[in-house]
């Protein structure tokens, strides 16, 4: 029996996904109203891996990411506690009787990260858009333990802040926005003791907070392509072996121990492979079927295979795990920063 034929990537179901996308979101998007702008950075950013961003108009997407800006009235604003980033929708935030739009301040670490990836995506001169007054406010929201909170008012801390303020400031090119070296030690209390990170201390290793604490690393200047037992910020042989065990028998990566694999860990934990210099170590041809196989008719890609239809959010770390493994027509990544190489130069 001859062997099935390889599986081939569609280029142009997945473009017009993207396209479709980027007009204008599904029904099925309604419940993320809150997460616009999060959206528009896997769509965007998917065009830009696929080579295609100049299906978008770019003064277009800069001006509309723009607008989700909050600014200080007044210098003395940025003594007051609140953040001035990014906020993730104009329309989602409600007064207390949910009948009208509040004027509350609602900026957001995660949000902030994702107008600042799309404007560096689009050529936008980031100088231009008061980078102090973030900077200076977002240092208020590190608490004492090194971690962040994301907003400035009833918050979670866990390593996913930590990242999103060390990219932000790695994309400004200014780190008086957060004390590196406290947010080191909280992240270093994350490692748990089968070598992986979890979200925040003594909590389950997991794929997604592993590169959250890596990839921090790295863009602070803590660590880099160093695998070597003498390594002192964090235990970087365990931390290997718990990779290299993420690869399961399909050829895809899990999130976590017994879990199925999952297309957004081929990124989530690919990408930490590849930041450590990793990369050659895995199944690179299994991994890609595995993909694959979660290729929708629709285009975009599903979460595991054998699902019916895609969501943004796996499709993008999808093409993101195909640009690691060099699939041909892809932009190469800069994996720290979630972005296109050529992006950040």
């Amino acid at each position: 029996m001859d062997p099935p034929p390889p599986l081939r990537f569609d280029w142009e179901r997945h473009l017009l996904f993207l396209e479709m996308i980027v007009d204008g979101l599904p029904l099925e998007y309604e419940t993320q109203e809150i997460n616009r702008l999060t959206l528009a950075y896997f769509a965007i950013s998917g065009l830009n891996l696929l080579n295609a961003l100049d299906r978008v108009q770019s003064n277009q997407i800069s001006n509309w990411v723009l607008s989700f800006q909050v600014h200080p009235i007044r210098e003395t604003d940025l003594e007051s506690g609140e953040f001035y980033g990014f906020c993730g929708s104009r329309s989602s935030q409600f007064s207390s009787s949910f009948s009208e739009v509040s004027n509350k301040n609602c900026s957001h670490l995660a949000s902030t990260y994702c107008a600042l990836a799309i404007l560096k995506m689009v050529g936008y001169n980031l100088s231009n858009i008061n980078p102090e007054a973030i900077l200076k406010s977002m240092r208020k929201l590190q608490q004492h333990d090194g971690s962040f909170v994301p907003i400035h008012f009833r918050a979670e801390t866990d390593l996913r802040f930590v990242y999103c303020a060390a990219a932000i400031c790695s994309m400004l090119d200014n780190w008086t926005g957060m004390d590196k070296e406290k947010a080191k030690e909280y992240i270093v209390r994350c490692q748990s003791y089968d070598g992986g990170f979890g979200l925040v201390p003594d909590s389950e290793s997991h794929g997604g907070a592993t590169f959250c604490a890596v990839a921090a690393l790295q863009l602070m200047g803590f660590i880099g392509e160093d695998i070597s037992p003498n390594q002192e910020v964090i235990d970087m042989p365990l931390l290997v072996e718990w990779l290299l065990q993420r690869q399961s028998g399909d050829g895809g990566f899990q999130g976590r121990m017994n879990k199925p694999s999952d297309t957004c860990y081929a990124f989530w934990v690919g990408g930490v492979l590849k930041m450590l210099g990793l990369f050659e170590f895995i199944n690179k041809d299994a991994l890609r079927n595995f993909i694959l196989s979660c290729q929708s008719k629709y285009g975009g890609f599903t979460k595991f295979p054998g699902m019916k239809f895609p969501d943004l959010y796996h499709s993008y770390y999808s093409f993101s795990a195909l640009s690691l493994l060099g699939e041909p027509g892809f932009r190469s990544l800069y994996v720290e920063l979630g972005i296109c190489s050529d992006c950040n130069g």
